[in-house]
């Protein structure tokens, strides 16, 4: 049975009058990858800051490996590395200074290491003003790992980062999974977090609209899974169960929620009528589709 590390129980933050966080519920196991997805305003970030002890809650409950963030601020510190939208490093701090003193706050040694493999080691003496905002949040995140913490909270990981840089990241966290770290990651990207993430959370006006795997919430949306078909020697023409279709230079396309009658129908009209089957693609639907159809509810 997979260990609880993040339990959150009826979350609730207000700002005056205006609820932007109203009673979510949602946990994290050991050595999970959770995606929080939403609009701006939905309520993330400010999720985030109370599971980083960064604000008081004004109602639920939270835990991580069973510490109450707000009770428990010295305790919290060891457990969690956090990588913000953004850094409050003071500007004339160098790139080496940063990590030493990270590091020696958590009384572990220096791990330049991360900044190598960040493509930080030639920026060791440059100072923080001096760095692109890609790499300052290279920086940010390797601090925010540096003393190997359970629990690793990262928003808005990639915003800035080159693709070469976005890909390394990728490959971090999937070992950071692996080794059993927790990540919690807040994301505009959906490609990112549907590659990534084992599981999501979507915001929508500061309460969950669905959770789920990538692939359960895209499964139940009402998205068509598009079937892309170049073939030679016959004319498809028309199958059922497609809800509609249209051509593209010498491909077929059919959008379909049943995928695979379908596809059987195609190859068998390609084989019967003496066709020769060049490309056959299936997409599922996106993650963004989904979203996109949560989004657009909501707004109605």
């Amino acid at each position: 049975m997979s260990k609880t590390v993040v339990e959150v129980t009826n979350l609730a933050k207000r700002y005056g009058g205006r609820t932007v966080v109203d009673r979510i519920s949602f946990s994290v196991s050991e050595g999970e990858i959770f995606g929080l997805l939403g609009p701006n305003g939905a309520g993330k970030t400010t999720t985030l800051e109370c599971l980083e002890g960064l604000r008081r809650p004004d109602g639920g409950d939270l835990r991580i490996l069973g510490t109450d963030p707000v009770r428990e601020p010295s305790r919290l510190l060891n457990l969690i590395g956090v990588q913000l939208q953004s850094s409050a490093l003071p500007p004339t701090i160098r790139v080496d200074e940063a990590m030493k003193f990270f590091c020696a706050y958590h009384r572990v040694v220096p791990r330049f290491d991360l900044l190598e493999r960040l493509g930080l080691s030639e920026k060791m003496k440059s100072r923080y003003q001096a760095l692109s905002t890609g790499q300052q949040r290279r920086l940010s995140l390797a601090l925010a790992i540096a003393h190997r913490p359970p629990v690793v909270f990262l928003d808005e990981p990639t915003a800035g980062l080159d693709v070469a840089t976005r890909a390394e990241l990728h490959r971090l966290m999937a070992e950071l999974r692996q080794r059993g770290t927790t990540l919690v990651l807040s994301s505009h990207d959906m490609a990112e977090v549907e590659e990534m993430a084992d599981r999501v959370a979507i915001l929508l006006g500061g309460r969950i609209a669905a959770t789920g795997s990538p692939r359960e919430l895209t499964a139940t949306g009402s998205g068509l899974t598009k079937i892309s078909v170049h073939a030679t020697g016959t004319e498809l023409g028309h199958f059922s169960g497609v809800a509609r279709e249209s051509r593209h230079e010498d491909y077929h396309i059919y959008y379909t929620a049943e995928t695979g009658p379908v596809v059987s129908a195609i190859i068998n009209r390609i084989s019967t009528t003496g066709g020769t089957l060049i490309d056959l693609r299936v997409e599922r639907p996106s993650l963004e589709e989904r979203f996109l159809e949560l989004t657009t509810k909501e707004a109605c």
